[in-house]
């Protein structure tokens, strides 16, 4: 079977296909400075490891605006040197954007004794407002329980890094810190130089670590600065240890091996999806391929401040009759008002299929800070009045509609009057480069271990999940509109790309094994759904979609809909950087969805005790076409599955392999 209409899709650019973008990645470069090892990436230095443990995460300078959005650098010097046990990097960067202008000059030095040192001297080039310029260092989430000594102006301070999400700076005023490596017996220290800094849990945002950062968030921001005006911070990181660390010269690489765990399973909890923006109705052909995605629910953000709202709650009630799924209500109201009243008045008697709402307050912009991102007693209890006036029981609750950080740090949340606690979360707050969005597929899960413990047995609602936030609840001034030459600051043209299916496997299989008990992604359709629109397709050089094709996350929601009903079995995963898998039954039936989140081919072996896969369907570069522009024909390949062969997958590529529980008698 075919679809009626399928669209002609021409063939993409392979670097589109598989990460959105026609540009080369970054080059990798890994560096040693005697026993530690390091990889060098578009100037910043990541996993730093010492006999394969990882101290650090990330060392980088950042720039970032009264706005908090963050300026990239161009660089301008970037020069290697490397004898094997020793290097130096010297670095020149320009950060410009808008009124932000800032350069600087940089050098990472790594002896063979085991010290690295990174250095930066900069010079403002023009009078603007900042947050924040100068060295992160991010510390990695396995230090999670660790012990850590730090050195302030006013003495030593003994801690622990949070186990726990830490709603607020688990360590101020930092001159230097010192943890142990991991589980080897060595000694971690890290000074800063030039600033006072301070820690903040990063987790709070689902990024997958602890960032140290300079000037603390407690003194008054945004800072102007002005043209001439010179900033110089230095980062140093030495690793002690009783008896000489080794220094292997090759390294074991975990291999991205799976394990299926078939004795353990939980339920596949309900999944939705956001409703598209725009004012028309999905056409029959993505009607058509959104209900064989089979949605639980839609969800709506409903401002009862808009005058247009009963006509908006219409058009998405038809959408929820023609798709088979109730409406996950996002609810934005003030309490004291009418409109209230006339919600529950056009509840009562309609049609309208609701699976759940969230309540949350209506919009206010320009309170610093922000004070309508958390649910309010007052306005939910009068959503509640007015639901049950209108004798429709669903269940009612709220959280946070900015991040988890927003839910985690409310002190005066309705806990006993909520049934659901709910919160947002996306993989850009403070990075865009893969292997920062990788990162917070760890991040997603140690959130919703968190939301958890806060919702105290309520149910946990966690979404909308997307790639890029809907919208910037931090900011401190004007949001600038996109101009002709640049997509939304919500849009990423990795929603069209393999690397968007495989990051979507990850953050499912995280999410689901953290307990999360419903969620809801992307859109329906259009540059941030599963879908792209049939017409009034704008900026294609940035976002080169093509009318009514199938982007390749769709085809992860359709491999999940035969087992609505089912379970999700956990999957081990050795190298949860480099491939991402979720694992499905219902019945006998098994499935496995297998990613590469690499830009490398990979061998990939899967172990499944009790279970026999006998075919697979390859969703990659290659297969890219056919999946995009005829999705239901594509859904019917069945490819035959060598038992014991490694399974291969191109770079950025999604398996689906499918098979059955093992007969014991055969």
């Amino acid at each position: 079977m075919t679809d009626p209409t399928p669209p002609i899709v021409t063939e993409l650019p392979v670097r589109v296909r598989r990460y959105g973008r026609d540009e080369p990645l970054p080059e990798r470069r890994t560096l040693r400075a005697g026993p530690l090892t390091a990889i060098l990436e578009n100037g910043d230095l990541r996993y730093l490891s010492v006999n394969g443990t990882e101290i650090v995460r990330r060392i980088y300078v950042a720039v970032r605006n009264q706005n908090w959005d963050t300026i990239p650098p161009r660089f301008t010097r970037y020069e290697v040197a490397d004898d094997g046990r020793a290097f130096a990097v010297h670095l020149g960067a320009i950060h410009q954007s808008g009124d932000v202008d800032f350069s600087w000059e940089g050098t990472i030095l790594g002896t063979a004794a085991g010290t690295i040192t990174c250095s930066m001297d900069g010079v403002v080039g023009s009078d603007f407002l900042r947050n924040r310029i100068g060295f992160c260092v991010l510390h990695p989430p396995g230090l999670a329980g660790l012990p850590a000594s730090v050195e302030t102006p006013d003495g030593a301070v003994e801690g622990v890094f949070p186990e726990r999400i830490s709603p607020h700076q688990p360590f101020v005023d930092m001159a230097a810190i010192a943890h142990p490596a991991g589980d080897i017996d060595a000694r971690v220290t890290i000074r800063f130089a030039g600033d006072l800094f301070e820690m903040e849990d990063q987790r709070n945002w689902t990024d997958a670590s602890y960032k140290t950062y300079g000037t603390p968030l407690r003194l008054p921001y945004p800072v102007r600065v002005t043209a001439g005006e010179k900033i110089a911070q230095r980062v140093t990181v030495e690793v002690a240890a009783s008896v000489p660390l080794a220094e292997d010269e090759h390294p074991a690489a975990a291999p991205p091996d799976l394990h299926i765990e078939p004795g353990r399973a939980v339920p596949l909890p309900p999944i939705g999806f956001g409703l598209a923006g725009q004012s028309d109705a999905p056409s029959d052909r993505a009607t058509a391929l959104l209900r064989a995605a089979a949605p639980a629910h839609l969800r709506l953000v409903l401002d009862l401040g808009d005058e247009r709202w009963i006509e908006r709650l219409d058009r998405a009630s038809a959408d929820a009759h023609r798709l088979d799924a109730p409406l996950e209500l996002e609810l934005l109201t003030d309490p004291t008002g009418e409109a209230v009243v006339r919600f529950g008045d056009r509840l009562a008697g309609a049609t309208i299929p609701l699976a759940r709402v969230l309540v949350f307050p209506p919009k206010a912009p320009d309170s610093a800070p922000r004070t309508d991102m958390t649910t309010g007693a007052a306005a939910l209890a009068a959503v509640r009045d007015a639901l049950d006036r209108a004798g429709v029981g669903v269940p009612v609750g709220g959280g946070s509609r900015a991040d988890f950080t927003e839910l985690n740090r409310a002190t005066d949340l309705p806990l006993d009057g909520m049934d659901i606690v709910g919160y947002p979360m996306n993989a850009q707050v403070h990075a865009s480069d893969l292997l920062s969005v990788i990162e917070t597929i760890a991040g997603q899960a140690a959130t919703a271990e968190s939301a958890r413990a806060i919702a105290s047995g309520k149910a946990l609602a966690i979404g909308p999940i997307s790639l890029k936030p809907r919208f910037n609840p931090n900011a401190r001034g004007p949001v600038l509109e996109a101009g002709p030459d640049e997509l939304p600051p919500s849009v990423d043209p990795r929603q069209l790309s393999l690397f968007g299916a495989g990051w979507t496997v990850g953050s499912l299989q995280a999410l689901i094994g953290a307990g999360a008990d419903s969620l809801t992604y992307y859109e329906t359709t259009g540059w941030r759904g599963l879908i792209e629109r049939e017409e009034g397709l704008t900026r294609q050089p940035l976002f080169p979609s093509q009318p009514g094709m199938a982007f390749p996350v769709y085809h992860v929601f359709g491999d999940l809909a035969p087992f609505r009903g089912g379970e999700v079995v956990p999957v081990a995963t050795a190298d949860p950087l480099a491939v991402a898998a979720l694992a499905l039954r219902s019945g006998e039936r098994v499935r496995l969805l297998a990613a590469n989140l690499t830009d490398e081919e990979r061998d990939v072996a899967v172990s499944a005790p009790g279970v026999v896969f006998d075919t697979v369907r390859k969703l990659d570069e290659t297969t890219y076409g056919a999946a995009t522009a005829d999705p239901t024909a594509y859904r019917e390949i069945r490819n035959a599955l060598d038992p014991g062969v490694p399974l291969r997958l191109l770079p950025f590529a999604v398996a689906t392999l499918d098979g059955r529980v093992a007969d014991d008698d055969a």
